[in-house]
């Protein structure tokens, strides 16, 4: 063997493992980074009522690791953008504007661009929601469309988005008819919500004025709506349905019920898009006082658990989800520091809650257990006008 061949022999060993050694810190540092980025913070949007001091849609970061919430800007320029949903492209957002201002006593439907970079929000237009007060939206999966909620007008609709992001006219309307027993809350339709399971093929609405929980089968290469069959299931007389919430598995969905103060359960059938009534359970430790309404409804992540606000009762009811049957059990109720939470909003990691409480101008965040579900305050609360809805994006 030569010498300038043994000579290398004995070099690469030594050069193998140098750059084996590289090779792991460079990797090790790579997963450090991830790690840490993983941590950093995510943007939560704020929607509120501006007929305060509110200056429209907030932008705030929320640190993923401690709960502490920071202002980040605010976007003025429409009225009440109390209900926000977010592309699924993550490049666009879109706003209720609870309103009656958008002629025929129809509000309206506010469409924005996200900054990749800051986050901040540009206005592109607002269409009509052909119906008075929309109150909740939702954006199908494929991204083609936006679907409302009408509580003024009882109704529902579908907006079509353009390749821009942009709000074409609706290309569905659905008039609800009926009342129930409350004549005082109940003497018409009142379209609080609308929702869609997993597979985009079911939109439901539930409607408070008329005590049903409507299914539509859903196109969203058409934009339309057609009444399903069943095209509603009931609800117990006066109770109210307002928001509604599919479980991960895609076999169970909640419904929260503002005038009883209940939760509902019930099966769904996907193939179908029918849904049985399981349970109803109370959201109180106490029996229903003159003053206490429900708002939100949410499961978290993990599927483990089910989540109500309580106005009035100023508190957040907390509930297990028994993973076979989808059935409830009361953990308990955990006051939100605050008054009225009309709505509240659960970190996509699942460690966090964000308790808006709309009459206290607050949003106060607490930390949840992941394995009881109970929720502990983090000792970290922000002061913004008038909040209604909070939606996350990384």
């Amino acid at each position: 063997m030569t010498t300038s061949r043994r000579r290398t022999m004995r070099i690469l060993p030594a050069a193998i493992a140098f750059l084996s050694t590289f090779a792991a810190l460079n990797l090790g540092a790579a997963a450090s980074a991830f790690a840490a980025d993983e941590k950093g913070p995510i943007t939560v949007y704020i929607g509120t009522y501006t007929n305060g001091k509110s200056e429209g849609i907030y932008r705030l970061k929320l640190d993923r690791t401690t709960g502490e919430l920071t202002k980040a800007g605010a976007t003025s320029g429409v009225k009440n953008p109390s209900f926000l949903a977010i592309h699924p492209s993550g490049r666009y957002l879109y706003a209720v504007c609870e309103t009656d201002d958008f002629g025929k006593n129809a509000g309206g439907i506010a469409a924005f661009e996200i900054d990749p970079k800051s986050g901040d929000l540009k206005l592109l237009n607002q269409q009509s929601s052909e119906g008075g007060g929309p109150c909740h939206l939702v954006v199908d999966k494929l991204g083609k469309n936006v679907l409302a909620a009408n509580y003024g007008g009882g109704s529902v609709c579908v907006l079509p988005i353009g390749d821009d992001g942009r709000l074409g006219k609706a290309t569905a309307f659905v008039q609800h008819k009926g009342s129930s027993v409350d004549r005082g809350r109940q003497e018409a339709p009142h379209a609080h919500s609308i929702n869609l399971d997993a597979a985009n093929r079911f939109a439901v609405a539930a409607d408070l004025g008329l005590d049903k929980v409507l299914v539509y089968r859903f196109d969203a290469q058409q934009g339309t709506l057609a009444p399903n069959d069943p095209p509603a299931t009931n609800v117990k007389p006066g109770s109210g349905p307002r928001h509604f919430a599919f479980h991960p598995n895609g076999r169970s969905a909640y419904v929260i019920n503002e005038m009883g103060c209940t939760v509902t359960a019930f099966d769904y059938d996907a193939s179908k898009g029918v849904l049985t009534e399981t349970q109803t359970i109370t959201t109180l430790p106490r029996p229903v006082a003159a003053g206490d309404s429900t708002a939100e409804v949410q499961v978290h992540p993990s599927g483990k658990f089910l989540y109500g606000s309580n106005r009035g009762h100023n508190s957040i009811a907390v509930f297990a989800i028994d993973s076979d049957s989808g059935r409830l059990t009361t953990v308990g109720n955990q006051s939100t520091e605050g008054k009225t939470p009309r709505n509240f909003g659960i970190d996509p990691s699942g460690a966090f809650l964000l308790a808006e409480n709309q009459d206290s101008d607050s949003i106060v965040v607490f930390r949840i257990d992941p394995q009881t579900g109970k929720l502990t305050p983090t000792g970290h609360k922000l002061e913004v006008p008038m909040p209604v809805c909070a939606k996350f994006k990384e």
